[in-house]
């Protein structure tokens, strides 16, 4: 990790924002929550565990835990990193070190621990709500970044590969997602980087589907979204195959879906309007008659979570920039009947994007 590197240009950037310090950390229940801002804290220092603040500013590198992760904090917290062991809290601990201008997350700050913080807060030091500053610098990944992530994708295509070469038909969709979790594991991953998706029949039809003991028939579409996650960081890929023949109908549904989701990767590189690749894909979709069976964007920025920066939709307002890690993942969803999603998880590059999901899109027959 490049501790050193990301502390600076954090130091930067609250220069810029007029800012002398900022708190970087959990501060809606400290241990227990906010997933966002513990990734913020394992981004900017390289510590894993979920009690722990750091203070940032142009010569200030401290990171405060407790005393259940002082070895932790040891091993794992950048050199630069002063550290630090809080008798009582971690507030508590962080306030004596204040001064000046000091940014906190005000969406990782609950409002109990906000008072709190107020009312610690030594006199002459000014309190600052600001959001989004590390996120901000977490959205382009460096190479390292990239290497990790495109390790945890290679581990989801083997799975695929292993998953469909053992066969599906008459196995419970949670029964492949437990093998899937296994195999990923076993395969040096330190976990899926979320419960894996398995719906076959009418269930593909539900984009978020709960893997159930529905058992995976023949003659339907199965769709399997599933990652993995290597040192936190995480990948995400969705495959559809036909388990068994099926009919003409659900064979151009999945057409239209490689084809749009083609166009969509054609389409992605820095500078485009996050917007505009959405609706490379969404369009022919449309044309095609199947508008209101694509309720979701075609993608998000994949990195520490599964979910992050940037989004791309209709809604978005973002801009694609070199660094982006995102999915490019259109989908058709008949109500009842079936659906399919096809993910690929790519970089995006000055003139285009890398593909880091190599596993195959044409349909496949799997018994």
């Amino acid at each position: 990790m490049s501790g050193s590197s990301r502390a600076e240009r954090l130091a930067a950037l609250l220069q810029e924002q007029g800012l002398d310090q900022l708190l970087v950390g959990d501060l809606v229940r400290p241990g227990d929550s906010a997933p966002d801002a513990i990734s913020n804290l394992r981004w900017l220092t390289g510590f894993s565990g979920t009690s722990g603040l750091a203070i940032v500013g142009a010569e200030d590198r401290v990171f405060l835990t407790d005393f259940r992760y002082v070895q932790r904090a040891q091993r794992e917290v950048a050199t630069e990193f002063d550290r630090a062991t809080a008798e009582r809290e971690l507030l508590a601990g962080a306030v004596e070190r204040l001064r000046g201008r000091v940014g906190y997350d005000d969406a990782h700050t609950s409002v109990k621990n906000l008072r709190k913080l107020e009312q610690l807060t030594p006199e002459g030091v000014e309190l600052v709500a600001v959001g989004g500053l590390v996120e901000r610098l977490r959205r382009r990944k460096d190479a390292d970044e990239l290497r990790t992530i495109a390790e945890a994708a290679g581990l989801a295509d083997q799975v695929y590969g292993w998953v469909f070469d053992r066969g599906v038909v008459g196995r419970t969709e949670r029964e492949i997602m437990l093998d899937a979790h296994q195999r990923i594991r076993e395969l040096g991953a330190d976990d899926p980087s979320f419960p894996a998706i398995v719906a076959a029949g009418e269930n593909s039809a539900l984009p978020h589907h709960g893997s159930s003991q529905r058992e995976v028939g023949t003659g339907e579409l199965l769709l399997i979204d599933m990652g993995a996650a290597v040192d936190g960081y995480c990948s995400d890929c969705t495959r559809t195959v036909a388990a068994g023949e099926i009919d003409d109908e659900a064979r151009a549904v999945y057409e239209l879906v490689r084809s749009a989701q083609a166009m969509a990767l054609e389409a992605i590189r820095a500078g485009v309007d996050a917007r505009d690749a959405d609706s490379t894909a969404r369009d022919p979709i449309a044309r095609a008659g199947h508008g209101e069976h694509f309720g979701h964007g075609l993608g998000h920025g994949v990195g520490l979570e599964v979910h992050e920066a940037p989004r791309l939709s209709q809604r978005s307002d973002q801009t694609l920039e070199v660094g982006d890690v995102v999915t490019v993942e259109p989908g058709i969803y008949l109500p009842g009947r079936f659906g399919v999603r096809i993910e690929d998880l790519v970089t995006v590059t000055e003139d285009g994007c890398r593909n880091f999901s190599n596993f195959p899109k044409e349909l496949r027959v799997v018994a």
